[in-house]
């Protein structure tokens, strides 16, 4: 036999067999082909990682120590209106406190009333009663909440009334001038500290979503 013709037959020899070699050590992807199966216990470990439904509600912990009275008649109120939200509430209460805080410094009641209590609007229109008389004016200039905690919470479930307490710590310029415009009291551009605390109530699952002002103390 012609000896080119010899070595083609044994190169194209050679080529098969490497081809057959490689489609058994690769195999083929002509068709289905099955998808991977995760190894034994993946699935597992993977549910480890899970949340825990059921856990501690940060809302509620994040402002109250868990498992205490107040942390109790939080959850409960949450359970009666499921959008209600404790850090939702305090935002609204600081905003609340220089409202009211800066109306009845400066007299101006009827713009606070709708948010007061009866007994509370009461007590305000006294003091500013007996300033007027003394012909006595506050000038006063809010600067800032401090601090703000929790002091404590109440829910009735008959009625479903839930009232808060907030230690308020606010920051303010006061004097208080009178008829002549003289300082009789204070001292002008001096920051003093204001310490309260302000108990909030409302009828949880209505559609009135205000807190109403119902004691004020230290």
């Amino acid at each position: 036999m012609n000896s080119p013709i010899l070595q083609l037959l044994v190169l194209a020899g050679i080529a098969i067999f490497l081809i057959l070699r490689l489609r058994s050590v690769l195999g083929t992807r002509d068709g289905y082909e099955a998808p991977e199966v995760p190894p034994a216990g993946l699935d597992q470990r993977k549910r480890k990682f899970e949340v825990i439904e059921g856990g501690p509600d940060e809302d509620i912990t994040d402002h109250a120590e868990e498992g205490s009275d107040t942390a109790k008649a939080l959850a409960k109120m949450k359970q009666r209106e499921a959008s209600f939200s404790v850090g939702t509430f305090l935002s609204g209460a600081r905003g609340a406190y220089e409202f009211i805080l800066m109306g009845f410094e400066r007299g101006e009641l009827a713009e606070i009333k709708p948010y007061l209590a009866d007994e509370v609007y009461d007590v305000f229109a006294q003091v500013v009663e007996a300033r007027e008389k003394k012909g006595l004016k506050v000038e006063a200039d809010f600067i800032g909440v401090r601090e703000m905690t929790i002091h404590s919470a109440e829910f009735h479930e008959a009625s479903g009334t839930a009232e808060i307490s907030v230690k308020f710590v606010g920051e303010l310029t006061s004097v208080v001038r009178d008829n002549a415009g003289e300082i009789v009291e204070g001292k002008e551009g001096k920051v003093k500290t204001q310490k309260d605390i302000w108990t909030f109530e409302r009828e949880m699952g209505v559609n009135d979503p205000n807190w109403i002002l119902v004691a004020t103390g230290e």
